[in-house]
């Protein structure tokens, strides 16, 4: 069964499928319960904080232990739709009564620092420990909605209704309870307090109203920090860690978090487009891997079959490198893959964003919005520098076949080109580019060459432009003054190709010197120097230098330089 919440547009629908990678704690692998926020950003459940540090703990005087099978930094498979169905069934058996868990887990670990099974980085949650994380209410609520549509077929009964009750039909945040209709008009009669109560559908799981600061247990947060990015109480601003820290009110950073928010997933949906075009790309290179792989291991078992009576132990050894290789390279781009399908509309991380774009408290937005802008940033860089995982081809497995006898047992793969180099001494940039670059020595020279470019400008979303040529320079025109531009460059002998070379980057002057001012300026020299050299009796006789006629040779214009020669 495929949970579905529906969005506030009421067009499309956001299925627990698309987002599933945003409901699940990287430690358990299952639907998050009761989610902290560490410092990294990243959430895990409360009792999966306790069972990490206790690891950590246990660690130091087994070092071992923490490089077992189990440990949550290893564990990075991702959980299939079936098994996260029977999680979202069985999520409201867990044990979630509180916050304290089993015996062991209500003692406080000794240790507070540990690997984020998120991002593999150490986190020291400091002198308070757990007790100094927040609560991340809004993750909570989004996990709860997908499990109530996951199990509507259970209904929740009205906890006011005389036997038989009823099925109910909403639940009251501030009473905590579920009431059907006619309880909940009774309990929360018109014009009286209750009559402001918050109420959402049937749920089972409640949250506190307000947000309380980690720091002050008894005081609620009512300002946010700029310089930490977290939500803080007064007394953190009077007397805390905040004192002297630019701080604003929770309001003005509900609004400037939201906008920033809702500006980024307009971003990412206006690209959908982009994006789908970018998975069929890499299902293009997915199918190219795979058939290419195919083809390189026929022709190194081909290869191999020529010489099999002296040759069966290198077969074997070649064949398991290969196989390796398109493993290692469809892993790669099918990852690749999952993370742009995250970045299409009702996917991954717009889902999940869309879905924080709901909370309406501010508080609690602020404490997620920071890092969830900070992830669409830069999913939104990633679009303008999209790049394949991996290379489709595996020239570099051909075997070589035509070594001599006694050099069989050291047979191996066809040398592949060398990664050329471009030489920013010898380039030069005007209104015109001349690249050069250079092939590494003792490589096998490559038959022609091809030279990409693009204009680094953070408003434009500029794909690499290519140009073919077979020497080991080219001019680029029509370029842009006072831009920056990146270029590298790549070989090819036959059907095989070298890896692209380093990027280099390099600026275009900010505007153009009139020929009209060079020339007034060379010929004032020229006739003043004429005069101081007449009376010598030698004549001058100028030229240009050679750096510069190969610059007029290439198209490219600028100032000449011209040089003297005195001759007697």
């Amino acid at each position: 069964m495929e949970g579905t919440y529906p969005r506030e547009s009421g067009d499309n629908q956001v299925t627990i499928k698309n987002i599933e990678r945003e409901l699940v704690c990287p430690a358990c692998k299952e639907l998050y319960v009761h989610p902290l926020i560490l410092p990294c950003q990243h959430n895990i459940c409360h009792k999966c904080v306790k069972e990490l540090l206790y690891l950590t703990e246990d660690s130091t005087d087994v070092s071992s232990e923490s490089s077992t099978p189990g440990s949550p930094r290893v564990r990075v498979q991702s959980p299939s739709v079936e098994r996260l169905d029977r999680l979202v069934r069985s999520g409201s058996q867990r044990s979630s009564p509180g916050l304290r868990g089993s015996k062991r887990n209500s003692l406080t670990p000794k240790v507070t620092s540990f690997a984020c099974p998120g991002c593999l980085h150490d986190v020291d949650l400091g002198e308070r420990g757990i007790n100094g994380l927040f609560r991340n209410f809004t993750l909570e609520t989004i996990v709860e909605r997908y499990r109530q549509a996951a199990r509507a077929a259970t209904a929740i009964m009205c906890d006011y209704c005389k036997p038989p009750a009823q099925e109910s039909t909403k639940s009251c945040m501030d009473c905590n309870a579920s009431f059907c209709n006619e309880c909940f008009k009774i309990n929360h009669p018109w014009g009286t307090v209750k009559a402001q109560h918050e109420y959402v559908g049937p749920t089972t799981q409640f949250r506190p109203k307000v947000l309380m600061c980690p720091e002050h247990e008894m005081e609620k947060v009512n300002m946010y920090c700029e310089i930490c990015r977290r939500p803080v109480c007064h007394l953190c601003k009077l007397s805390g860690t905040h004192a002297n820290h630019r701080v604003t009110t929770m309001s003005t950073a509900y609004k400037t978090l939201k906008e920033k928010l809702t500006k980024g997933i307009s971003y990412l949906i206006s690209k959908e487009s982009q994006v789908k075009n970018q998975i069929s790309e890499l299902e293009l290179l997915i199918k190219q891997t795979e058939g290419n792989g195919d083809r390189a291991k026929e022709e190194a078992t081909y290869s191999f079959e020529k010489l099999y009576n002296i040759l069966e132990e290198r077969k074997s050894f070649v064949l398991k490198s290969i196989e390796n290789s398109k493993g290692s390279r469809l892993e790669k781009l099918k990852y690749q893959m999952e993370e742009y399908q995250g970045l299409l509309e009702n996917n991954g991380l717009v889902g999940y964003a869309q879905e924080v774009l709901k909370e309406t408290d501010h508080s609690c937005f602020v404490q997620i919005a920071k890092q969830l802008q900070t992830r669409i940033q830069k999913a939104s860089e990633s679009l303008k520098t999209f790049r394949p995982a991996a290379q489709s081809g595996f020239e570099e497995y051909i075997i070589d076949v035509e070594k001599e006898e006694d050099m069989l047992n050291d047979i191996a793969f066809s040398k592949s080109l060398a990664m050329p180099e471009i030489n920013t001494d010898e380039c030069t940039m005007y209104n015109k580019a001349r690249i050069c670059w250079n092939e590494p020595g003792n490589s096998n020279p490559a038959d022609s060459y091809v030279l990409e470019f693009r204009k680094l400008d953070k408003n434009e979303e500029l794909l690499w432009k290519e140009v073919e040529t077979s020497s080991t320079s080219k001019v680029i025109s029509d370029l842009d003054l006072n831009s920056s531009y990146c270029f590298r460059v790549k070989g090819y002998r036959g059907s095989t190709s070298s890896p692209y070379s380093k990027e280099v980057i390099l600026k275009t002057p900010p505007a153009p010197v009139p020929k009209e001012i060079l020339w007034r300026a060379w010929l004032g020299c020229l006739y003043c120097l004429e005069q101081s050299v007449s009376k010598w009796d030698v004549t001058p006789v100028w030229i240009i230098s050679l750096g510069t006629l190969e610059s007029q040779r290439e198209g490219i214009s600028g100032p000449f330089l011209l040089i003297p020669i005195l001759i007697w």
